[in-house]
């Protein structure tokens, strides 16, 4: 089931105040949970458009007219996504291979209370052994997105400027 996203309306604004906007509302939709990364993905509704089929590269931004910063940032913010949900995606299946590994060595006659003991102590490991890629992770995590917030900053603040600029245009 995909759900909508969208901003709350102002309480002082009528809803029916969108009708006289002349731009289309946009619309993000959100999947369900991937069963291994456990992320739910964005399906963005200003999505770069599909390449022409004589084109090579599939994010060749010679293909596009207009500003290639826009389609820089959309690119950017699904390359953003699709790092995030194989980061996840790779660290759920090596730690779940991992843990079903610790539960298969425990010994038949385990009691309910040393299994929780061996889980205990192999989530504890786990924690220790992943914290220095995990870091990695989070450090590049964060680079990438501030390049993207400030290339959409940018992007949004050239097309305000257009439109003071050239307000009939």
């Amino acid at each position: 089931m995909l759900r909508l996203l969208r901003a709350p309306t102002p309480s002082r604004q009528p809803i029916h105040a969108r009708c006289f906007h002349a731009s289309l509302a946009r619309l993000h939709l959100v999947g369900p949970p991937d069963p291994i990364s456990h992320l739910r993905p964005v399906i963005y509704d200003d999505a770069p458009p599909p390449p022409p089929p004589h084109v090579r590269h599939p994010y060749s931004l010679r293909e596009f007219t207009g500003d290639t910063r826009e389609y820089q940032w959309k690119m950017l913010r699904q390359e953003i996504d699709a790092f995030n949900h194989n980061f996840w995606k790779e660290s759920n299946t090596r730690f779940y291979a991992a843990k079903e590994a610790v539960l298969q060595s425990l010994p038949e006659g385990t009691t309910p209370e040393q299994r929780e003991a061996a889980l205990t102590d192999f989530y504890y490991s786990w924690v220790v052994q992943e914290r220095t890629r995990l870091d990695k992770y989070g450090e590049e995590w964060r680079r990438r997105n501030w390049d993207a917030i400030l290339l959409g900053a940018r992007v949004h603040y050239e097309k305000l400027l257009s439109r003071i600029m050239h307000p009939f245009s």
